[in-house]
């Protein structure tokens, strides 16, 4: 870890920091790297970069994404943990909140276990983001559902959890390839929108990751009232 031998300054996304293009959020578990991100300390406060080749959300930030529902007391419904990488970003923007760590792949849990072990904030669940239902007992609510798993029918998975859950927002990471490999990555971004809004949400946005995701984009939901 280094003093940064620059400014870190606070953006208007709660938790988030900038110094120049890097983003940064405060270490929930000062001293602990998750993938090996750069550590900087600014007046006793330490700072994680938030790398975009590594984070979908983190590369939704650098794109110039304009809608950001997390809050320090979110309670976040993480579907497609993986090994914790983005989770612990969000883990740092909700420390009086909660982050419901969602895995099926039990390789990948054994990582997130360890990174949650740091972060009293995070609880890992090894399950399946397809059968919402199956985590309601464990889910004491959920403010935002975050997906981010690579298969098909991504749109009705996170539409069914939004549901079950009541979320008031949603923020859903499509892989194009996932879906479809025949056709072109904004159409199946448009299809994806396109069914959010017939069951019923409000479509705020949707950011193309390139280039930091190939084939990616972010669409940003909130609940209709």
């Amino acid at each position: 870890m280094g003093e940064a031998k620059f400014r870190i300054e606070p953006t208007s996304f709660p938790g988030v920091y900038r110094s120049g293009d890097m983003v940064l959020t405060k270490n929930l578990a000062p001293g602990k790297r998750v993938y090996g991100e750069r550590l900087f300390s600014q007046e006793d406060e330490e700072y994680r970069e938030w790398s975009p080749d590594r984070s979908k959300l983190g590369a939704f930030i650098r794109k110039g994404g304009s809608s950001f529902p997390f809050k320090p007391d979110s309670h976040v419904l993480y579907l497609g943990a993986s090994s914790g990488t983005t989770p612990s970003h969000v883990s740092d923007l909700a420390p009086e909140g909660r982050v419901y760590a969602v895995e099926i792949s039990p390789r990948m849990f054994r990582d997130l276990v360890g990174v949650c072990e740091e972060r009293p904030n995070m609880m890992p669940i090894l399950g399946d983001a397809t059968k919402p239902d199956d985590l309601a007992f464990l889910v004491e609510k959920a403010d935002v559902v975050y997906q981010d798993v690579a298969q098909k029918n991504q749109a009705a998975m996170f539409a069914k959890a939004m549901k079950r859950f009541s979320a008031p927002y949603g923020m859903l990471a499509v892989k194009a390839r996932s879906e479809d490999v025949t056709r072109e990555p904004r159409d199946v971004f448009q299809d994806a929108a396109n069914y959010l809004r017939k069951e019923g949400f409000k479509v705020v946005e949707i950011v193309d990751l390139e280039p930091f995701e190939k084939d990616h984009a972010m669409i940003v939901v909130e609940r209709a009232s």
